[in-house]
């Protein structure tokens, strides 16, 4: 039987509330939004459901940011990480490695569709980019990127230049390089805007010969789950190996059977030379990876003693034996077929809504969707009046206009129609003025 929704308290309920008020007198600003009816506290997850800690039950659609592919608390991770903990829970990754650490190189280095792979492990996507930008200049000796508006690569230094999102640039602008070139991001709904977008970035390739690396999300996440029209990452491939341009591909949201390809640029035939990896690496456990052809990773020189970027949690045995285990968990599962055929059940789910003169749009790939609104107020307000029903969605877009889906690869039928419904229902019950 499936476990769907249960609530049973006000949501947010008492504990939350409680806790809430004990985040709001300890964590920093700036970081998690505290009102009155937002957010609820987790207590425990298991598949494509999340408890609270008063006890109410929901179903997740975002995965928790989209790490759950293979579902929250998978037992082959949480099984792996407990007997690695028992076993060697930390090495020295760079000075005396793991034999897990190995294993999942080799592991990562087979899956990966780059010319002989060569990975670097870290613990966040943003470090996964700032690897990728180093090995860049080393390998071009240039500078300079391309990327695009909308574009998130994560919020550390180095990420953060290549990112095309305003509001998390401005506040560091003055700490900011500004060696960039953003072009803009090509949509799906208008075809034409693939062509427009390459001739921009073959025109700014021509006249800027500093830039040697395009970096692109296979899909914008943060910008609202922003596809691209059909060939675009192949062409832009294409242009990049005329140009003796690197392509670095950041499939942090989109990589691990998320849009129904092990590697959403795998559905467009992409070779990328670097790839960036996080998020659903580990099932959980803050893992990443930055996957580099050899002929571009051969740029580093070899290590005399003392590793030029590298850090005291690198190929942490724990993170490698959850990520093993959960790549096991997507393999054995099949879980890119799942996601592809999610694609036709959540497409066909949500195509009624766009009908309703407050929605703009419904877009996705496998199971990576939004439904994109008139503005951020109406989608916040759908957020909340799913979460009271007992679904977790999440906000995004750049002026938060969008509502992303993107639950748990492994949720069932009966989880998915339920959690989606609830969603439809949230929106139906929303007064057209």
């Amino acid at each position: 039987m499936s476990h769907l929704e249960a609530i049973r308290t006000d949501v947010p309920g008492p504990r939350s509330r409680e806790l809430s008020a004990v985040l709001e007198r300890t964590e920093t600003r700036g970081v998690t939004y505290v009102a009155r009816d937002f957010p609820v506290v987790w207590d425990s997850a298991s598949g494509a459901t999340v408890c609270d800690v008063d006890g109410n039950r929901y179903l997740d659609l975002t995965s928790a940011f989209g790490v759950a592919v293979a579902g929250h608390a998978n037992p082959a991770v949480a099984r792996a990480i407990g007997e690695q903990a028992t076993r060697l829970p930390h090495a020295m990754g760079d000075v005396h490695p793991s034999d897990v650490k190995i294993a999942l190189l080799a592991k990562l280095a087979s899956l990966a569709p780059l010319d002989e792979p060569r990975v670097f492990l870290c613990s966040s996507g943003a470090e996964s980019v700032e690897f990728a930008l180093k090995t860049v200049l080393l390998a071009t000796e240039k500078p300079d990127v391309l990327s695009f508006e909308g574009a998130y690569h994560g919020l550390s230094y180095g990420a953060l230049e290549v990112g095309g999102i305003e509001k998390f640039r401005a506040p560091w602008r003055r700490q900011l390089l500004d060696r960039t070139v953003f072009a803009r991001f090509p949509d799906r709904r208008v075809p034409a805007t693939a062509a427009r977008a390459l001739g921009e970035i073959e025109a700014a390739l021509r006249r800027r010969s500093s830039l040697g690396a395009v970096i692109v999300e296979p899909i914008q996440g943060r910008a609202g789950i922003v596809i691209p029209p059909d060939g675009f990452l192949h062409d832009l491939g294409t242009l990049c190996r005329n140009r003796d341009v690197l392509l670095v591909v950041d499939e942090i949201y989109t990589g691990f059977g998320r849009t129904g390809a092990l590697f959403a640029c795998e559905r467009d035939d992409v070779r990328p030379d670097i790839l960036c990896l996080g998020k659903a690496l580990g099932g959980g456990f803050p893992i990443s990876a930055a996957v580099v052809a050899r002929q571009v990773a051969d740029a580093w020189p070899p290590s005399r003693g003392e590793a030029l970027h590298t850090s005291t949690y690198l190929g942490n045995p724990m993170g490698c034996a959850a990520a093993l285990a959960n790549i096991g968990e997507i393999e054995r599962l099949d879980l890119p077929a799942r996601a592809r055929a999610g694609e036709r059940s959540i497409g066909a789910r949500l195509e009624p809504l766009r009908r309703r003169p407050d929605v703009v749009d419904v877009r996705g790939r496998g199971m990576l969707w939004a439904i994109e609104f008139r503005d951020g107020a109406a989608a916040s307000e759908n957020v909340l009046r799913a979460l009271q029903a007992g679904v977790i969605a999440l906000q995004t877009g750049l002026r938060g206009e969008s509502i992303a889906i993107a639950p748990p690869l492994v949720i069932d039928d009966a989880q998915l129609e339920r959690a989606l419904g609830l969603l439809c229902d949230a929106v139906a019950e929303k007064v057209i003025s």
